[in-house]
C-alpha cells in the first residue's frame, strides 16, 4: 500500500485531472469598466452569451449596462458603491430611493440576483465601516417595500485582510476589533434574510509575496503533495481552499456555520512589473483554467465538501485607466476588442477538451527557497540565531511579509495584536521583527526562512547581547518580547 501522503496525493490528482463532471458550482465574471477603450454594454452582453458566462458581477448599477442585460438569461449582482454608504445608513428614503431606481425599475427583465453593499470596506481610507450594517439593513428593507426580498439578496465583499488569523486554515478568525461592531450583526442579517458572506479571494497577492516559500503548483491548482491543517487534519492541494477555508472557519468560531460563501472576486494577472512575481500569461491561464474545473466538478472545500461556490473571475477586460502596478491593469480574460488573453473554458462542455499547459520549466513550478543572501546564514550554521526585520526594505514590502508570516506562513502573532504584551511601539518593522523571528524558528531555522523576498535577515548575537548592541526601540522590542523580557530599559 502506497503511504498515506503518497495515496492522497494521487487522489487529489484524480479529482482534479479525471474528466468526470459531476454538478458542481458557477462561474461568473467581473464587469469592470475602468477603461477608455472598451466595446458598449451590448457588445459585452453578447460576448457573455457567446461564452456560457451565465452570470456577472458590476461595480456599479449603470443603466446601460442594466438595460443591455434585460432579457439575456444572465444574472446580475449590482453594487452601492462605498462613497454612497453614508447616505444609504443615515437615510432610509435614499436607499429606497436608490433600490427603486437602480434595480426594482430593471427587474426581472434584468435578473438582478443580488446587491453588493460597498466593495472592501474595511480597508476603504474613507472610514466607511461603521456605516455598512445600518446601510446593508436600509437596502434590504426597501426591498422588502418593493416586494423584491425574497429573490434579491443584500450582502457586502470583504477583503482576506478582514482575517486576524488565516493559517492554518482551521485557525481562521475575524479582526478582533471588527467581530461585535461588524462582523457579528452582518452575519447575524445575512442568516435572518437567507443571504450569503460574499469573500474576495487572491491566491496571486500570497504567492507573490512569498514565492520562496509557497509553490507556485499549490498556487495554480496542479498536482502537488499537499499540505496538512494541524488544526483540524485536513489536507490541502490548493491556496485558494486553504484562503476560503480560513474564512469559513472564522465564521464558525462564531457559531455561523449555516451561512453560505460566494466568492465574489479572484484572479491571476497575465502581466506584471518586474517585481510581480508569477504574473504571466501561462501562470494567469493556468490559475483560472483550473479554477474553472474546480468549481464546475463539484464538491466544496477540505472544510465544507458539499459546499459548491459560485465564484467571480476578475476580470472580464484588462482596463487601462486603473492606477497602481501594471498587474493591476492586466487581470482580465478579455482584451477590449474582444480577443481572448489566453484561452480556457467557462462551461462544463468546454471542459471535456480542456488541458493546463504547463509552461517550460524556468525556475518555476514547485518552488523551493531561494539561495541564502544579504546576510544569511546556511543551515548548518543556524544553531543560535534569530531572524529580524530589515527597515531598508520599506513598509510596503514588510507589511506584505507580515500579512504572510502571520497568515499563512502561520507565525505565532498573538503577542503583537492591539493590547497584547508587544504591540507597542505600534510599528510595521516592530511587528514584522517578532513574526519573521516566530516563523524562522518555526521552520528551524532552515535556509531561506528568514529571506521574505529579502525584507529579512539572520543575526547571530544572543538576544541579550544584541538588545545590547541595538539602538532602535522595534528591534529591541522584537527581542525582549521574543524571550520573555518585556519591560523596556528605562531611557525608552
Amino acid at each position: 500500500m502506497a503511504p498515506p501522503s503518497r495515496f492522497l496525493s494521487a487522489f487529489a490528482s484524480l479529482l482534479l485531472f479525471t474528466p468526470f463532471f459531476a454538478d458542481g458550482g458557477s462561474i461568473g465574471v467581473n464587469y469592470g469598466r475602468i477603461a477608455d477603450n472598451l466595446p458598449s454594454a451590448v457588445k459585452v452582453v453578447q460576448l457573455l452569451k457567446s461564452q456560457g458566462l451565465s452570470r456577472v458581477k458590476v461595480f456599479d448599477a449603470d443603466p446601460s449596462v442594466l438595460r443591455s442585460l434585460a432579457g439575456s438569461g444572465i444574472k446580475v449582482t449590482v453594487d452601492l458603491p462605498n462613497e454612497m454608504l453614508s447616505s444609504a445608513a443615515k437615510k432610509p428614503s435614499f436607499a429606497a430611493a436608490w433600490v427603486q431606481r437602480n434595480v426594482a425599475a430593471y427587474h426581472p427583465a434584468t435578473e438582478i440576483e443580488a446587491i453588493a453593499v460597498g466593495n472592501e470596506v474595511f480597508v476603504d481610507t474613507h472610514n466607511t465601516t461603521k456605516f455598512l450594517i445600518q446601510a446593508m439593513r436600509n437596502i434590504h428593507q426597501a426591498l422588502v417595500k418593493s416586494n423584491l426580498h425574497s429573490t434579491i439578496k443584500v450582502s457586502s465583499p470583504i477583503a482576506l485582510s478582514a482575517l486576524q488569523n488565516s493559517y492554518p486554515s482551521s485557525a481562521g478568525s475575524f479582526r478582533q476589533e471588527l467581530v461585535e461592531p461588524v462582523f457579528r450583526p452582518m452575519l447575524e442579517f445575512l442568516r435572518e434574510t437567507g443571504s450569503y458572506l460574499m469573500v474576495n479571494a487572491y491566491p496571486f497577492f500570497a504567492y507573490e509575496a512569498n514565492s520562496d516559500v509557497i509553490s507556485l503548483d499549490y498556487a495554480l491548482f496542479r498536482e502537488n503533495p499537499g499540505n496538512v491543517d494541524a488544526g483540524n487534519g485536513l489536507r490541502y492541494f490548493s491556496l485558494f481552499d486553504a484562503q476560503i477555508d480560513a474564512v469559513f472557519a472564522a465564521m464558525s468560531a462564531l457559531k455561523f456555520d449555516d451561512i453560505e460563501m460566494v466568492v465574489s472576486e479572484t484572479g491571476w494577472p497575465s502581466k506584471g512589473d518586474g517585481t510581480e512575481i508569477g504574473a504571466s500569461v501561462a501562470n494567469a491561464a493556468a490559475y483560472n483554467g483550473n479554477l474553472v474545473r474546480r468549481i464546475l466538478t463539484g464538491g466544496g472545500t477540505p472544510l465544507r465538501p458539499k459546499a459548491d461556490l459560485t465564484v467571480y473571475l476578475f476580470a472580464l477586460f484588462n482596463e487601462d485607466d486603473k492606477n497602481g502596478p501594471t498587474s493591476e491593469r492586466n487581470y482580465g480574460l478579455f482584451y477590449p476588442n474582444e480577443e481572448k488573453v489566453y484561452d480556457i473554458p467557462f462551461t462544463s462542455e468546454g471542459l471535456k477538451k480542456y488541458k493546463d499547459k504547463r509552461a517550460p520549466a524556468t525556475g518555476g513550478g514547485h518552488v523551493t527557497a531561494p539561495p541564502v543572501t544579504g546576510g544569511g546564514v546556511s543551515r548548518s550554521t543556524t544553531r543560535n540565531t534569530w531572524c529580524v526585520a530589515s527597515g531598508e526594505a520599506g513598509e510596503e514590502k514588510l507589511q506584505a511579509a507580515l500579512d504572510f508570516a502571520c497568515g499563512e506562513g502561520g507565525a505565532d502573532c498573538r503577542q503583537i495584536q492591539p493590547g497584547a504584551a508587544c504591540f507597542k511601539p505600534n510599528t510595521v518593522e516592530a511587528h514584522a521583527s517578532f513574526a519573521f523571528n516566530s516563523y524562522y524558528q518555526r521552520n528551524e531555522r532552515a535556509g531561506g526562512s528568514c529571506y521574505f523576498g529579502g525584507a529579512a535577515y539572520v543575526v547571530a548575537q544572543p538576544p541579550s547581547a544584541y538588545s545590547r548592541l541595538i539602538h532602535s526601540l522595534s528591534r529591541y522590542l522584537f527581542v525582549c518580547c521574543e524571550y520573555g523580557e518585556c519591560e523596556l530599559p528605562t531611557r525608552y
